[in-house]
């Protein structure tokens, strides 16, 4: 571990994390993929560790620690026998839901839904892409109109992780001409969820939404009114960069198990790993996850030092998807036959990998953003006003 960009502190946090995650997660990943859910216990396990709010402020409940401590959560939930479904769990609510709450919700909003959602108690989720919108922000249609101290909100969501479980959802609705973001209660009446049956990170719950008159209290509008696609902007690029660094973790587990499997198959006389096209390829990917693994953790460092750093963050989400499924695939060849069996974990990766350039934000769109910076000269600029 580079210790530029990492102190003893980090190096003990990744300890005690790694143990939680062998005795409390790796043990129960198969049967949760097979149930298509991930137990209420372990999120508030997580949360009495301090797991679930670590750069939340403490007066909330939180560790008011650095970003780098989330970047060991989630390398290594991801890299220690986990799966890009768990992940996908526990980045949805803390560096989805939770980061709205955090950088722009007023003092009702944290203490109704920030403190619960660091002890596990509540779980978020984030509702941006809608049936017919996609990728399109602003092409939005749930709305949510003013009556006096409530918004009522009609419309849909789609792919929402965490939607089908989950407690709340921070919610992107239309305001007149702008977009805000607006916690509902999904016991709300009028709100109906329809689960997803998904290829793969099937322990993860995606849910459509439905609205039809649901009748939200004005408080639990975060920030302003309209400015919703601002925060947005901004709170993506720590959403890609979590994702990316999962990325990270996925692959070095990925590799480690198929270091370990080719060490152990014999053919023609010796072990698998003294074939010369086979360390070769080794080779590429070893370097290539160093790589990227080097890029992810100084753009995690300057990230904590509060730099803005949405081209980065951009780059890593593009590049770390793709060569996740490009490195899984590699990993599975080596395993012949046997990696197609669901007994294996790389053919669960296999199946989980797929969707990883296209969930938060698709390939297409982190290079279309790279694009508007480099090429169009465009200034991405805070939306959070920092205290």
């Amino acid at each position: 571990m580079d210790k530029l960009f990492y102190t003893e502190e980090h190096i003990l946090f990744r300890d005690s994390l790694r143990d939680f995650v062998k005795a409390e997660i790796t043990p129960n990943i198969t049967k949760w993929e097979e149930e298509g859910k991930v137990e209420r216990g372990v999120l508030r396990k997580a949360g009495e560790m301090g797991f679930l709010g670590l750069e939340v402020d403490e007066k909330y409940g939180g560790m008011g620690l650095d970003f780098m401590y989330s970047a060991v959560l989630c390398e290594e939930i991801a890299q220690t026998g986990g799966s890009p479904g768990f992940s996908t769990v526990i980045a949805s609510h803390s560096y989805l839901a939770m980061n709205y709450l955090v950088n722009a919700g007023s003092s009702f909003i944290k203490e109704k839904y920030l403190v619960p959602s660091v002890t596990g108690e509540k779980i978020g989720s984030l509702g941006m892409t809608e049936p017919f919108a996609g990728s399109d922000l602003r092409a939005l249609r749930t709305t949510a109109k003013r009556d006096g101290d409530f918004y009522i909100i009609d419309g849909s969501k789609t792919f929402i992780s965490n939607g089908y479980y989950g407690d709340y959802c921070v919610t992107a609705c239309k305001t007149g001409e702008g977009i805000s973001m607006i916690i509902i209660d999904l016991d709300s009446e009028g709100v109906s969820r329809s689960k997803l049956d998904k290829v793969g990170i099937r322990c993860s719950d995606t849910a459509e939404l439905a609205f039809n008159n649901v009748k939200v209290p004005v408080q639990n509008l975060i920030g302003e009114e309209g400015k919703g696609f601002y925060y947005m902007m901004e709170s993506l690029q720590e959403e890609r960069l979590t994702l990316a660094i999962a990325n990270i973790g996925t692959m070095r587990y990925a590799l480690d198990i198929t270091l370990q499997y080719i060490s152990e198959r014999k053919a023609f006389g010796k072990s698998i790993n003294q074939f010369q096209v086979l360390r070769h390829k080794i080779a590429d990917m070893e370097t290539d996850w160093a790589a990227w693994k080097t890029f992810s953790d100084h753009t995690s460092y300057r990230l904590s030092k509060g730099e803005h750093v949405v081209k980065e963050c951009s780059m890593l989400k593009l590049k770390t998807s793709d060569l996740l499924n490009k490195m899984v695939y590699e990993c599975l060849q080596m395993f012949g036959g046997y990696g197609f069996m669901e007994e294996y974990p790389i053919g669960r990766l296999y199946r989980d990998a797929r969707v990883i350039p296209i969930y938060g934000g698709t390939s297409e769109i982190m290079k279309e953003i790279i694009s508007k910076i480099v090429v169009d000269k465009k200034n991405y600029k805070p939306a959070y006003k920092k205290a």
